[in-house]
């Protein structure tokens, strides 16, 4: 990728505009498509579902990209004390633990909020 003046003196490297490092350097999270994806960018949403008889908190909405979802499955199932899966846009916690997670995605930067009943 050419950067700023390229080929003249003046030559700069291009810069992630979030972070101000070399996009070669950037460690900021990104989407499918190259953008920069922060947690404040994606909105999570936290509900839970009775599934044969027993309760299931569902995270989704994530972008599987730019959030690492199975780190995070094994951070909230290790909280929770729960099992769990990892999905195609989010993860799943065995039990009843809604506002828990919602809690806990708010502290890592997500803006979470509580779908559902």
């Amino acid at each position: 990728m050419a950067g700023l003046f390229d080929g003249t003196s003046l030559e700069q490297p291009v810069t992630c505009a979030v972070c101000g490092a070399a996009s070669a350097d950037c460690a900021c999270p990104k989407n499918a498509a190259g953008e920069v994806c922060r947690p404040t960018d994606q909105d999570a949403r936290v509900r839970r579902e009775k599934r044969r008889g027993k309760w299931v908190t569902v995270v989704y909405q994530l972008d599987p990209a730019a959030s690492d979802l199975k780190a995070m499955t094994k951070k909230f199932k290790s909280q929770c004390s729960a099992g769990g899966s990892t999905t195609e846009d989010g993860f799943e916690i065995q039990g009843d633990h809604r506002d828990r997670l919602v809690e806990a995605l708010r502290t890592l930067g997500y803006p979470a909020k509580a779908s559902g009943g």
